[in-house]
């Protein structure tokens, strides 16, 4: 049986939550230096779970004269904390802005922490219908169950103060970044953050290393496309929204690439001839995938919703 796309993405996001069982400890966080100005702290390679806060993917910031650019804002009002403490280690500029590079909750539920503490928040107008939409408030509602205490009733959803429409750049302190919209694409407002001077690239969800993305409703063409606008950039470090940072981007965000070429190519196929998912989806060859951090967990519905993008392709 198939099911609607809207009921496609909040079975995913069930399963998510059902799936987050017990993890290691939160891993320490520990700000790690990338450029002069440019430094990030590591989510785990895991779903979100009590034990690790939701410490699942990254955010970065840059240091200027005069203030910090924080970009996402980690999956945890107690994760917002940590963060801005290790910020104040090592600069007394306050955290003015910070640019969001998609509204997942795993990159958005510390928002509220950096808003108290005066900085302005800056997202893609692509995120608007989903921030006021049921999905948004049952994901909340959901966590504030499965990631307690970490996500509980004081958590709330927190919109921009700045919508972007298209590119922009912002300049703190002398500094020049450039953001960047890239989607419809992993979500339809995803956002490059682009430090030309240093030559760095803050890639959120369009670059997974080290696990399997979650494609969930993404539009895999233009995910596609997103990534070959990353490698024009010719950036020397890229910082993606979950694993380790790459200085040789080509090679590494490959396998993203070409993981999401293969679901549309193994899918797509299936659609054409009209063959049910089920089948398909074990007929499948996922050897070269099998391997990675959190396959079993998200593969399936990646597969799935892949599979009802291509028949809506093919109409």
């Amino acid at each position: 049986m198939r099911l609607p796309r809207a009921r496609a993405l909040l079975f995913s996001l069930v399963f998510f939550a059902a799936a987050a069982g017990a993890q290691a400890q939160p891993p320490a966080m520990s700000p790690q230096q990338v450029s002069p100005s440019a430094w990030f702290v590591q989510g785990a390679s895991a779903l979100g779970s009590p034990a690790n806060q939701n410490f699942i993917s990254n955010a970065g910031f840059v240091i200027t004269p005069a203030g910090v650019v924080l970009v996402d804002a980690l999956g945890s009002p107690a994760l917002a904390q940590r963060l801005l403490a290790e910020i104040r280690k090592l600069t007394p500029q306050p955290v003015t802005h910070v640019v969001l590079t998609h509204y997942h909750a795993d990159h958005i539920y510390g928002l509220q922490v950096f808003k108290a503490a005066g900085a302005k928040v800056i997202a893609h107008r692509g995120a608007r219908d989903y921030l006021a939409s049921d999905t948004a408030r049952l994901r909340l509602e959901a966590s504030r169950g499965e990631l307690a205490p970490w996500i509980d009733a004081s958590t709330q959803l927190v919109a921009p103060d700045e919508w972007l429409d298209g590119p922009r750049d912002l300049v703190v302190g002398g500094v020049t970044l450039r953001l960047l919209p890239a989607g419809p694409a992993h979500t339809p407002e995803d956002l490059l953050i682009w430090l030309p001077a240093e030559k760095v690239l803050f890639a959120g969800d369009l670059a997974f290393r080290g696990r399997i993305p979650f494609v969930g409703q993404a539009d895999s063409r233009r995910w596609i496309d997103a990534l070959d606008q990353i490698l024009g950039l010719g950036a020397e470090v890229v910082v993606p929204g979950h694993g380790p940072l790459t200085r040789d981007a080509r090679a590494d965000l490959q396998l993203t690439r070409d993981y999401l070429v293969h679901l549309r190519r193994v899918m797509g196929q299936a659609a054409k001839n009209l063959e049910p998912w089920e089948g398909a989806y074990r007929a499948a060859d996922w050897s070269r995938f099998e391997h990675l951090p959190l396959f079993q967990a998200a593969n399936r519905m990646n597969a799935y919703n892949t599979y009802l993008l291509m028949e809506q392709e093919k109409d």
